[in-house]
């Protein structure tokens, strides 16, 4: 139940914004509105006022703005109320006010979440400096060495390791070039992702791409369990764990299962840095239920963050810009093949993230809406016919030669348009479906 009305709140909020953009510009701009509807098919309340009938529909799966004399083939008065009979300038306002919304709408949430404050992994805004490469993964395969800094994978440039892990995650099984500084120098490579699985906690399946580098930072001693082992081994607060047995440490899940695997009352050899020193130090494990512990908490390097309300829109903004900029990027390699369409997500997938996100707090599921008001409103914005941005496109084709199109070619543009939508929608709900376990099982070529 949470994760329906969870995926019916966000994907209601996202279609109302979008159709609330074109119902504004058409008033704005004098053009009669027929219908806003929130879903389609048969309407299940609706209610009349002035001209304009606004109604709540069966099927919660989009939404639209009916305009009178929309479409070349509808029947036209001469009114000036009519759609098409306004200008091409004032015809992309309304087309273009859709979309827009749901650009303003993921800058105004993500603004809202940013003014709360968060707590972040410090390496996550840094370059992406390999710290270690796991051993048999495609980047030891490939020749990523420790120190390398990659600077641009695929077609992705790469600033940060956000960047990376974005642009790795979307090409799973694909061989991608990397290009990356090593010691001042810039080298190519070749590395083709491998296939890791996410598990969510409803069992939903994410497939992603994964290269086997991690970062240059260690985690660290934060505190101890009075009386433990750790606490009289040596250790103290603030070390940095650099390796365990000789196993190099990069984050906190790493010490909990190198800790967890190794055998009680025999010493683990503990490499730390203390002070620009190197120490080793031994700690004797003892046994807590099924657990092997020493007694130790460890901590990782976090940057915290609450900027003012200014602030706040600034980095909103930026970071949405910057957003836009690989979103477009994956869509075009989607289209070219140098990303992965496993990655495309449909209803049923927004409605499992939504239910996840619902389950940990309204932050995460806010951040959720405005991730994926973006993509709509980009998505919106495709030159494809059917879409705003298709539509958009035969006007500024007109409008450069100087000429309408008849109506028999752009029922066929909005055909294409309509077997390429057709071809996502089949795509995404495929993707969806292989991503429910008992679902995939029955699925025999996978």
């Amino acid at each position: 139940m949470t994760t329906l009305l969870s995926f019916l709140f966000v994907l209601g909020v996202l279609v109302f914004i979008h159709e609330l953009g074109h119902f504004l510009l058409c008033r704005w701009n004098g053009v009669r509105v027929i219908t806003f509807s929130l879903g389609f098919g048969p309407k299940i309340l609706k209610v009349q006022r002035g001209d304009t009938k606004y109604c709540i529909s069966a099927i919660q799966l989009g939404g639209y703005v009916k305009m009178a004399g929309e479409n070349p083939d509808d029947p036209h008065t001469g009114a000036d109320d009519e759609f098409m009979a306004k200008s091409k300038w004032q015809r992309f306002q309304i087309l273009i006010a859709g979309p827009a919304m749901n650009i303003v709408l993921a800058v105004v949430l993500l603004a809202l979440i940013l003014m709360r404050g968060a707590t972040m992994p410090a390496y996550l805004d840094q370059p992406a400096v390999v710290g270690a490469v796991q051993p048999g993964s495609p980047a030891e395969k490939a020749g990523i060495q420790p120190g390398d800094q990659i600077t641009r994978f695929g077609t992705a440039n790469v600033r940060t390791w956000e960047h990376l892990e974005m642009a790795v995650g979307a090409r799973p099984e694909l061989e991608v070039d990397v290009t990356l500084l090593r010691g001042g120098r810039e080298e190519h490579l070749k590395v083709r992702p491998a296939l890791s699985e996410i598990r969510t906690r409803s069992n939903a399946r994410f497939e992603i791409g994964t290269i086997g580098v991690l970062p240059d930072v260690y985690p660290s001693v934060a505190s101890f369990v009075p009386g433990k082992p750790a606490e009289s081994s040596g250790l103290k607060p603030g070390d940095l764990i650099l390796a365990i047995d000789g196993e190099r440490m990069v984050f906190v899940v790493q010490v909990i299962e190198a800790i967890g695997k190794k055998s009680v009352d025999k010493p683990i050899e503990f490499r730390v840095r203390r002070d620009g020193q190197d120490l080793t130090i031994p700690v004797t494990p003892y046994q807590d239920g099924d657990t092997t512990k020493i007694g130790m908490y460890p901590g990782e390097a976090t940057r915290y963050y609450k900027p003012t309300p200014i602030e706040a829109i600034g980095m909103s903004v930026q970071r949405n810009v910057e957003m836009s900029g690989m979103i477009l990027n994956t869509l075009k390699d989607l289209v070219t093949g140098q990303a992965s369409p496993k990655q495309l997500m449909g209803p049923i997938g927004i409605a499992q993230v939504s239910g996840e996100a619902a389950r940990t707090d309204w932050i995460a599921l806010l951040g959720l809406m405005a991730s994926i008001s973006l993509n709509l409103g980009l998505l919106n914005l495709m030159p494809i016919p059917v879409l705003d941005g298709g539509h958009i496109f035969i006007m500024a084709i007109e409008t450069i030669s100087r000429r309408d199109f008849s109506l028999q070619v752009k029922e066929k543009m909005l055909f294409v348009g309509f077997v390429l939508l057709m071809t996502l929608m089949v795509t995404v709900i495929y993707n969806d479906l292989t991503r429910i376990a008992w679902i995939e099982n029955l699925m025999p070529w996978r």
